[in-house]
C-alpha cells in the first residue's frame, strides 16, 4: 500500500490556505464576505434602475416650438406624452409632401404647459395618446427613496463590522472610546529611586511615608491610621515633580500609571469620565500602583467658572474623578499623585481631605540643592575640574530649575563635542548658561561702530552703578556680544534672596534705568534698546507701590493682586476693589520711584564719567569682561551717597550732588 503524495489534496482536510487561517477567524470572516456581496448587488441593481429612468429618445430630436408649429400647421400625425418622462413622441410631417419622421421633444412637467400642449395638438388633428409609465414610476421611487437608505445601511454595517473587529470583536470597538488605554509604565532594573533625585529633601520624606504604605500597608492597619489618598506635587515647571511621581513607585517596587490631565477632555459627551473609570480600574487591577495625572488643572478646573455656564462635558469628567477619588479604599494599594503649577485654579472639592489631602511644594533649589543638582546630571560625564567648577556655576544660576541645570550641563557636553574636546572645561559650562538664559550667539549680526559704541555706554553704565552701590562683588560678565533679542547683558551673581528689601529693590530699578542714563548723558538722548530696562524697572515700581505698600503715596495697602493670569470666570466679572482715585495714586506712586532712582544712576554717572567712558573702550576692544577683570576694571568707582530720609512718597532722595562729592573727596 503506497502513501499518497504530500501536496495532493485529501478529502477530509480543507486546502492548504484555509488550513492556515483558524476556523474561528474563518467563521467570523463570513458575515463581511455576505455584506460586501450584498453591496455589490445593490449597487448593481442601483444601476439598473438609472438605466431604465433614462427618458425615451425615439427618431430625431426636435424643438418644442418646432412641435407646436407643426401642430398648428396641422403637420403633427401622431403625439403620445410620456408624463415621467417629460417628454412628447411621435409622427411629425417636416415639408409638405416629404414622408414623415418620428420625433422626440422636451416639454415642461407642469400641468399648465401638458395642458397647452394636448389643447394644442388636439386642435391641430393630431392623434394623441398619454402614457403615465407607471413601471418608471415605480422605478424611481425604488432608486431614489428604497435603495441609497438599503445601500447606507449596508455600509454603515459593514463598518461597523470592521471597527468591533479591530477592537477585538463585539461591541468593543465603540467602548474603546471611553477607554483609556494602558498607561502603565513599563518597570525596569533601572527604576528611579530617591537615589535619582536631588534638591528635594522635604519632598522625599513626605513621599517615603507613600513608599513605606505601597511596600507594607499592614504596618498602617495596625496602627489604625489611614495613608494619604491622594498627594498633590505644585511647584514651577521643571523642579522635579513627575521625578518624584516616578521615584516614589521606584522605591516601593509598585506599578506606575501616568496619564496627562488632557487626555480626558474629549468633544465626545461622557468620554472623559468613562475613561477616568478605566484608568482608576486598571490602577487597582495592578495593585500595588501609583496613577500620576500630570497637569491636573486640564481636568481639575474650578467648576461653574465659566461664562456661558458650568454644565460642560470638563466639570463631568471632574465630578467621575471626584467620585472614584472616594470609592476606592485605603486597603487597595492604590495611591493617586497629581502634578500642576497652577493649583490656584483647581476646584477646592480637589483639594479637601480624602482626595488630595496632601500637597507638596517642590520649589526651585538654593545654592545647596543646585550645587547637589548639577553633581548628580554630572554623572558620566567628563569634567576637567568638576569641584571648582560646578560649585561656581551653582552660585551664578540662581533662579534655575533642575530642568534648567540639567540643560546645562547638556549644553556644555554638545559644546565640548563640537570643540572637539576631551573634556568639558570652565569655558563650556559659562558658554552653556549664557545659552540657556540669553541664546545663542547671534553671529550674524553685523553692528556698525556707533551702535557697538553706544551699547557698550549702555552696559557700561548697568555696571557701574551697580558697582556704585554695593554690588561690585556680585558682578559676573558683561559682555556687548548679542545673543537671541539682547545686544548685550550684565550677569551678576544672584544670593537666592527670598525677603528683598525697599533699598534692594530700589537699587535694581536705579540698576535698570543706568543704561538710559548713561546713553542720555554721552550721546544727548536714548535709544530703542532701554525698552527692557523700562519693563523690568516699572515691573518693580509697580511690585513695591502696589504689593508691598512701599510708597506714602499709596500707603500701607495691597492694591495690585498677584502677577498671574486672570481666571475667566471666577476673577474677570468680580467688582472692582481699587478705586480710580486710588489707581492714579498708584500710577504716580511709580512714576515718581522711577524718575528719583534715573536721578541717582544719573548723578552716580556723572561722578564716574571718566570710569564709564574708560570701561565702554574695554568692551568695544574686548567684547566682554567677566570675573576678576570685571572687578578691577570698576575698583576705583565713586561709591552713591547713602539715601536720605523719605519725602513725601517712601522712596529715599538722595543728597545734593555738592555734599556727596565731598564726601567722595574725604
Amino acid at each position: 500500500m503506497t502513501e499518497p503524495a504530500a501536496n495532493a489534496p485529501s478529502k477530509d482536510r480543507p486546502p492548504k490556505a484555509d488550513r492556515a487561517t483558524p476556523a474561528s477567524e474563518r467563521t467570523a470572516r463570513r458575515p463581511a464576505r455576505a455584506l460586501a456581496a450584498s453591496l455589490l448587488v445593490l449597487l448593481a441593481l442601483y444601476g439598473g434602475a438609472l438605466w431604465v429612468l433614462r427618458p425615451a429618445s425615439p427618431g430625431q430630436r426636435v424643438s418644442l416650438d418646432a412641435v407646436l408649429q407643426g401642430a398648428v400647421e396641422r403637420r403633427v400625425v401622431t403625439a403620445r406624452l410620456l408624463d415621467e418622462d417629460s417628454r412628447v413622441t411621435g409622427r411629425l410631417v417636416l415639408q409638405i409632401g416629404a414622408p414623415p419622421i418620428r420625433f422626440y421633444a422636451a416639454y415642461p412637467h407642469s400641468d399648465a404647459a401638458t395642458n397647452d400642449l394636448v389643447r394644442t395638438l388636439f386642435a391641430g388633428g393630431a392623434k394623441i395618446n398619454v402614457d403615465s409609465q407607471p413601471v418608471k414610476k415605480l422605478v424611481r421611487f425604488v432608486a431614489q427613496f428604497l435603495l441609497p437608505l438599503v445601500i447606507l445601511a449596508n455600509l454603515f454595517a459593514l463598518l461597523f463590522f470592521f471597527l468591533t473587529r479591530s477592537g477585538g470583536g463585539g461591541a468593543s470597538g465603540l467602548r474603546a472610546f471611553g477607554r483609556i488605554g494602558d498607561k502603565r509604565v513599563a518597570r525596569s532594573p533601572a527604576a528611579l529611586t530617591f537615589a535619582n533625585v536631588a534638591a528635594a529633601d522635604e519632598a522625599v520624606v513626605e513621599l517615603a511615608e507613600v513608599r513605606d504604605y505601597l511596600a507594607d500597608p499592614s504596618a498602617f492597619q495596625a496602627m489604625g491610621v489611614l495613608p494619604p489618598k491622594g498627594i498633590l506635587l505644585q511647584g514651577p515647571p521643571g523642579c522635579g515633580k513627575t521625578l518624584l511621581a516616578r521615584a516614589v513607585a521606584g522605591e516601593a517596587q509598585a506599578s506606575f500609571f501616568s496619564v496627562s490631565g488632557s487626555e480626558f477632555v474629549e468633544s465626545l459627551v461622557g468620554v472623559g469620565a468613562a475613561r477616568v473609570r478605566d484608568l482608576f480600574a486598571q490602577a487597582r487591577s495592578a495593585a500595588p500602583a501609583i496613577l500620576f495625572i500630570d497637569e491636573l488643572d486640564g481636568v481639575g478646573r474650578q467648576r461653574g467658572a465659566g461664562l456661558g455656564g458650568g454644565h460642560d462635558e470638563r466639570e463631568q469628567t471632574l465630578n467621575e474623578l471626584l467620585v472614584q477619588l472616594d470609592g476606592f479604599s485605603p486597603s487597595e494599594g492604590v495611591v493617586v499623585m497629581g502634578a500642576t503649577n497652577r493649583p490656584d485654579i483647581l476646584d477646592p472639592a480637589l483639594l479637601r481631605p480624602g482626595r488630595f489631602d496632601r500637597q507638596i511644594t517642590v520649589e526651585r533649589p538654593d545654592v545647596a540643592g543646585r550645587l547637589d543638582i548639577l553633581r548628580l546630571h554630572a554623572r558620566g560625564k567628563p569634567l576637567a575640574d568638576p569641584e571648582r567648577d560646578l560649585g561656581e556655576i551653582a552660585a551664578s544660576t540662581p533662579g534655575f530649575s533642575g530642568a534648567d541645570l540639567a540643560n546645562v550641563l547638556n549644553e556644555a557636553g554638545l559644546l565640548a563635542v563640537r570643540e572637539r574636546s576631551r573634556s568639558i572645561v570652565r569655558s563650556h559650562l559659562d558658554e552653556a548658561v549664557e545659552r540657556v538664559t540669553s541664546g545663542p550667539k547671534r553671529k550674524a549680526s553685523v553692528l556698525s561702530a556707533k551702535d557697538r559704541k553706544r551699547i557698550a555706554f549702555h552696559e557700561g553704565g548697568h555696571a557701574v552703578v551697580a558697582a556704585a552701590l554695593g554690588k561690585a562683588g556680585a558682578l559676573d560678565k558683561l559682555s556687548i556680544v548679542s545673543r537671541g533679542r539682547g545686544l548685550g547683558h550684565l550677569a551678576m551673581l544672584g544670593d537666592d534672596t527670598v525677603l528683598p528689601t525697599r533699598d534692594d529693590m530700589l537699587a535694581s530699578v536705579a540698576v535698570a534705568m543706568a543704561g538710559i542714563a548713561a546713553e542720555e548723558l554721552v550721546f544727548g538722548q536714548p535709544s530703542a534698546g532701554a525698552e527692557a530696562d523700562l519693563a523690568r524697572a516699572t515691573e518693580l515700581a509697580r511690585d513695591m507701590a502696589g504689593r508691598f505698600g512701599m510708597s506714602a503715596g499709596v500707603g500701607r495697602v495691597r492694591v495690585l493682586h498677584d502677577t498671574r493670569q486672570v481666571f475667566l470666570g471666577r476673577d474677570y466679572l468680580l467688582t472692582k476693589e481699587v478705586s480710580q482715585p486710588t489707581l492714579e495714586h498708584l500710577d504716580d506712586a511709580v512714576r515718581r520711584i522711577l524718575d528719583d532712582q534715573e536721578q541717582v544712576a544719573r548723578e552716580v554717572l556723572v561722578d564716574n564719567k571718566g570710569l564709564l567712558k574708560a570701561l565702554a573702550e574695554s568692551l568695544v576692544r574686548q567684547e566682554t569682561l567677566k570675573g576678576d577683570d570685571l572687578r578691577r576694571a570698576l575698583a576705583d568707582v565713586v561709591p552713591a551717597p547713602l539715601p536720605a530720609p523719605p519725602r513725601n512718597g517712601s522712596t529715599p532722595a538722595t543728597r545734593p550732588a555738592r555734599a556727596r562729592r565731598a564726601t567722595a573727596k574725604e
